[in-house]
């Protein structure tokens, strides 16, 4: 008897561990693994900007029952790294990998095919679209909107120092620090400059480009350049912030982008525009997570559906009446009553254009597709996601070409 009660004790026990075991594996669930190729590091704020949206994103798919674990690589911005980076990754089990980066996709896309399994979403890219790999996508929220807006808050503030006699109208000049002469940058210059001069319509202009997307060296002097040039208000299309400290020592103010720099020139920086890659992360994880198919083209994505942002505002030296300018030019523009190229308020060689063409086959030599210039607009972004204004707009002056 008692060798029955042990035998049955001791199965009970197999049993019950088994149970436990069951129990154990059904409370951890498989975690998804994501990678992200970088062009910079956690020192520079493009690529802060980044990690900020992957962490939101990990905690809104933990929210959905969706585990994911980042692999990161640091400093490589295109070329053979970018290439050895993406077959790691993937071979890692990496079920996405993101380029967060202009120049990386060539190296990208001379890989991808070795490992279907993996989505390459090439950020800020446009080859991706239209290749013959169902697993590259591209994606690049409409940030001209946001620069639009950030333009109105540097208008707010020169318009402010006008009215107070402390610049004539005439010096109402912008120092724009550029990386490269080519749509992009362009877009988001003119965008800005077109915000600006909706609140101050005597502000010019001048842009002097890096041929860089990051160093803080040459953003730095480059910003000194500008100042030294009469520029009473920096902004940037750059990775670093030396633009806003340099603008800080040197007593003018500052609108950036990519992060808050209000941090590091809090006498200087206005308020920056950013876009938040949190909606696209958990938009292609979840995907992928569900058996979906990620879309070619991440395209119409701006200010309405929170893919564009801007930080907080510097109430402390933005103009007065700047936070409630911001939200009038930003309700318009949800309601597509402002179009931020709109053709009635610039013109080019002094006349209003009626020609603006995308080439969509990539091949900037080429010929383009379509006229993005319509109903009284140049339509941004409109038949891809990347930029594609270059027009050279009449009150902005190039201090130097960098392509």
């Amino acid at each position: 008897m008692k060798k029955v009660l042990a035998i049955l004790l001791a199965l009970a026990m197999v049993f019950t561990l088994a149970a436990c075991g069951e129990e154990e594996q059904a409370e951890t669930p498989d975690v998804l693994k994501v990678g992200m190729v970088c062009i910079g590091d956690e020192n520079a704020a493009y690529d802060r900007n980044f990690y900020m949206a992957a962490d939101a994103a990990t905690e809104i798919l933990k929210g959905k029952g969706i585990n994911v674990e980042w692999s990161y690589t640091y400093n490589h911005p295109e070329g053979d790294p970018v290439a050895v980076d993406c077959e790691e990754l993937a071979e890692a089990g990496c079920k996405a990998v993101f380029l967060n980066s202009y120049g990386m996709e060539p190296a990208m896309l001379t890989v991808a095919a070795d490992y279907p399994d993996t989505i390459f979403a090439s950020l800020t890219n446009e080859a991706s679209q239209r290749d013959d790999l169902a697993n590259t996508v591209n994606a690049f929220p409409s940030i001209f909107e946001g620069r639009y807006l950030a333009g109105v808050a540097a208008g707010c503030k020169l318009q402010e120092m006008i009215d107070n006699g402390e610049i004539t109208a005439e010096q109402a000049v912008i120092g724009y620090v550029g990386a490269y002469t080519f749509a992009e940058v362009l877009s988001g210059y003119t965008s800005f400059f077109l915000g600006a001069r909706s609140v101050c319509p005597s502000a010019t202009m001048l842009a002097e480009f890096i041929g860089s997307w990051g160093d803080p060296t040459m953003e730095a002097a480059t910003a000194q350049d500008l100042i030294d040039r009469g520029a009473v208000l920096i902004s940037q299309h750059s990775d670093s912030t030396t633009p806003a400290t340099t603008s800080q020592s040197n007593g003018v103010y500052h609108v950036g982008y990519n992060i808050a720099m209000s941090d590091v020139a809090p006498e200087a920086s206005i308020i920056s525009s950013r876009i938040d890659w949190t909606n696209y992360f958990v938009y292609v994880i979840e995907t992928i997570a569900n058996g979906g198919t990620v879309d070619q083209d991440y395209l119409g994505h701006g200010l309405a559906d929170g893919d564009v942002v801007l930080t907080e505002l510097n109430e402390a030296i933005a103009a007065p009446g700047t936070a409630e300018k911001i939200a009038e030019a930003e309700a318009a523009i949800k309601a597509g009553t402002l179009q931020v190229f709109d053709t009635s308020k610039f013109t080019v060689g002094g006349a209003t254009p009626t020609e603006g063409l995308v080439d969509m086959d990539g091949d900037f030599a080429g010929e383009p597709d379509y006229n993005a210039i319509f109903d009284g607009a140049y339509h941004e972004s409109y038949f891809k996601s990347a930029p594609n204004f270059d027009l050279r707009i009449d009150g902005i002056t190039l201090v130097n070409e960098a392509y």
